[in-house]
């Protein structure tokens, strides 16, 4: 009997060592290796789950077990913020994203350009879901800036997050995609795509702030994660794999 009680009390405790982040779909290339350095250098192992922004804080607004939430604007966590689910009086902003435009190479479009955006050639444009994926949301911006949001309605192949997005693009489920910068500079993206950059004034900024979860069973681990993320060599490293640093 006593044994039992132990062993489930030992499991708990060893669930309670793992670090887990909510992370938005834009940082699934780039999280990856950063946890591996981050445990190599303090020992703290840590989890990703990786979705769009607003399904992670729908989750984290029902109890989810997570400890950080990296999203991928500012107005989730600042929500949560607001609802008393995490801490701080502001997100901490992380990074900044940029939209690209895609094309695979053996496509009618190998170098992409905005003008391919208004070529009547184009059929299917793959975007992530505006309501739900902060990249969904400059995707629109973008389209409506150039006066084509209305006359590409019909065109749009919407993805639940932007992982999706490049997925569809990739596959040929659409011509083109509106996708994260840090999708496409992945390594089977480059070999097989090229990228045009969306210039950042047709869009608002996609600044990505990050919030420690309210009781989070680790929050001396999430707080020293947020501070390497902030480091200046991880931010350089952020900088190689398509965000822009903020430090």
């Amino acid at each position: 009997m006593f044994a039992a009680v132990f062993t489930v009390t030992a499991e708990k405790a060893d669930a309670q060592q793992i670090l887990r982040i909510a992370a938005a779909a834009d940082l699934q290339p780039v999280l990856p290796p950063l946890l591996a350095v981050f445990q190599q250098q303090t020992g703290i192992h840590a989890e990703a789950t990786f979705q769009a922004s607003a399904a992670l804080t729908s989750q984290i607004q029902a109890g989810a077990p997570f400890d950080l939430f990296l999203s991928a604007d500012m107005g989730y966590p600042q929500r949560l913020i607001e609802a008393q689910k995490a801490g701080g009086n502001a997100p901490i902003l992380y990074a900044r994203g940029t939209l690209v435009l895609w094309t695979r190479k053996d496509s009618r479009w190998p170098t992409p350009s905005l003008a391919t955006l208004s070529d009547p050639a184009l059929q299917r444009l793959a975007i992530a879901n505006s309501e739900r994926a902060p990249y969904g949301r400059a995707a629109i911006a973008a389209l409506t800036s150039l006066h084509l949001a209305e006359g590409m309605k019909t065109k749009l192949v919407t993805a639940e997050n932007i992982a999706q997005t490049a997925q569809f693009a990739e596959t040929g489920n659409a011509d083109a995609g509106l996708i994260s910068l840090t999708s496409a500079m992945t390594t089977h993206l480059r070999e097989i795509g090229n990228w045009f950059v969306i210039p950042r004034e047709l869009y608002p900024a996609i600044d990505q702030g990050a919030v420690v979860i309210a009781g989070a069973a680790n929050h001396a681990q999430a707080q020293r994660f947020l501070e390497f993320l902030l480091s200046a060599p991880i931010q350089q490293q952020l900088a190689h794999s398509g965000l822009t640093p903020v430090r």
